[in-house]
């Protein structure tokens, strides 16, 4: 149905938005459509949207507007779904007419019906008589996803969405709203995916949901996300496992083991905080406090002593005091968390956040958040230089022409968020493998080494 058409498919937001971007492309090249990344040669383009923070939103709205005015001009259908149409579908049609369909994010597994609804009813020549076609399922709706997605993260690493949904309903956050409750996706159909992203070439599988850690107490009555991850690691090609977004109070002495006692797991862990302090965490509606947090990293580094420990905070929260600031400042200096991210807080409405005396003044807020960026690229740099003279694993990522140099990750580096490694090499080294390089430099987030030995995968 879908022949000479093409399909541009614009991602927007997070690594999951990514994976149902994927899923849906599937789909489309399924049923026959072409694919496209040039946003000129595309008959229909497909926005994955996002909100979860105000500038995502921002981009996500700007992203529709500028895709709207290719609609005034050529395009001949423009399609919105995620996390924004799902969080305004009441008005985002009256808003921006150009837009012909919207998609829930429990609905993405529709998105070649959409696109075949909108060509018989252009066929049909009432197309602007019937309107949009919005389609709206229940957003505790699991969608069927097909295990052949199409790549676009690169040919060797691959995200797999374990879960959907989250449960902890944190009083800064809109997602519970929008994406619905947890949900685990089926263990079978995400050995299947695994299976197929291996066959496609994927080294590298990071895992990751609104919270990886509560895997499988949906479907099975407990936690089994060590049992996926032992599971995952008899994957012939699956050479590096990563995972992400794991909470701190959910992390169990069987997780932190299974760094053991799984070679393919890498020694690496994303774990959101948002805070150390209780007062702090209690108003944002976290489950855990400073003591418990304390308590699950010394486990992890008594257990795993070179894991790498990522972590995310949110500064600037209603009612954070300038003595809770530098409390804040205080523990990651004495934490030396690895690698870490903060956000200034984005009220969102709707949330009870939203409603909180005490809103903290963008001033202060970005004020705090270069207070504690700072001091990580200390953390970060003392930590990075313990490394020179070391011979460390990195996969290939990439080469750059005009550096003439090549660049990789070692296990403590997720795609994209984290460092790099610029490598020298004299011989040509293929995206994807696996090779020792001894570093030579280290700068806050990033090294630099040479191989001078012939490699092994």
């Amino acid at each position: 149905m879908g022949q000479c058409m093409n399909i541009l498919m614009v991602s927007l937001g997070c690594d999951k938005n990514r994976c149902d971007s994927e899923a849906m492309l599937g789909l489309i090249l399924a049923e026959g459509y072409n694919i496209t990344n040039d946003e000129h040669e595309a008959d229909i383009i497909v926005i994955n949207t996002c909100s979860f923070i105000h500038d995502a939103m921002e981009e996500s709205i700007n992203t529709i507007l500028e895709m709207a005015q290719l609609k005034q001009e050529r395009l001949k259908y423009l399609i919105v779904t995620g996390c924004l149409a799902e969080r305004y579908k009441e008005s985002i049609l009256t808003e921006i007419p150009e837009i012909d369909a919207c998609l829930g994010v429990g609905s993405i597994d529709k998105i070649a019906d959409v696109i075949n609804e909108l060509k018989l009813r252009e066929a049909d020549g009432n197309i602007q008589e019937t309107g949009h076609v919005t389609v709206y399922d229940d957003i505790n709706r699991l969608p069927l996803i097909d295990e052949k997605r199409v790549i676009t993260s690169g040919t060797f690493m691959g995200y797999l969405k374990i879960a959907e949904g989250c449960n902890k309903h944190c009083s800064y956050c809109v997602i519970p709203s929008i994406r619905g409750n947890f949900r685990s996706v089926p263990e079978e159909r995400l050995i299947s995916e695994a299976n197929y992203l291996a066959s496609m070439g994927i080294k590298e599988l990071v895992l990751v949901a609104q919270e990886c850690t509560c895997y499988g107490i949906d479907l099975y009555g407990k936690k089994t996300l060590p049992r996926l991850i032992h599971k995952l690691s008899e994957i012939d090609g699956i050479e590096w496992i990563r995972l992400m977004y794991c909470y701190p109070e959910e992390i169990t002495d069987e997780l932190i083991e299974t760094f053991v006692t799984v070679p393919k797991l890498v020694h690496y862990i994303d774990m959101p905080l948002q805070h150390c302090e209780d007062r702090i965490l209690g108003r944002m509606g976290r489950k855990t406090d400073k003591k418990s947090i304390r308590m699950v990293i010394e486990k992890l580094r008594a257990k795993v002593p070179d894991i790498a420990i990522r972590t995310t905070l949110i500064t600037g929260f209603p009612g954070e005091t300038e003595e809770e600031h530098q409390s804040l400042l205080s523990f990651i200096d004495e934490m030396e968390f690895d690698r870490l991210g903060v956000f200034t807080y984005s009220r969102q409405e709707g949330t009870p956040a939203d409603k909180f005396t005490g809103q903290v003044d963008s001033e202060t807020a970005e004020r705090r958040k270069k207070e504690i960026m700072e001091l990580q690229q200390e953390i970060s740099l003392d930590k990075n230089l313990k490394f020179v003279g070391q011979t460390m694993k990195v996969i290939i990522y990439g080469y750059s022409n005009d550096e003439d140099i090549y660049v990789g990750r070692t296990y403590r580096d997720a795609p994209e968020i984290d460092g790099l490694v610029f490598i020298s090499c004299d011989y040509e080294l293929m995206s994807g493998t696996i090779v020792d390089v001894t570093i030579t430099e280290a700068a806050p987030y990033d090294l630099i080494g040479e191989i001078r030995d012939e490699f092994t995968e």
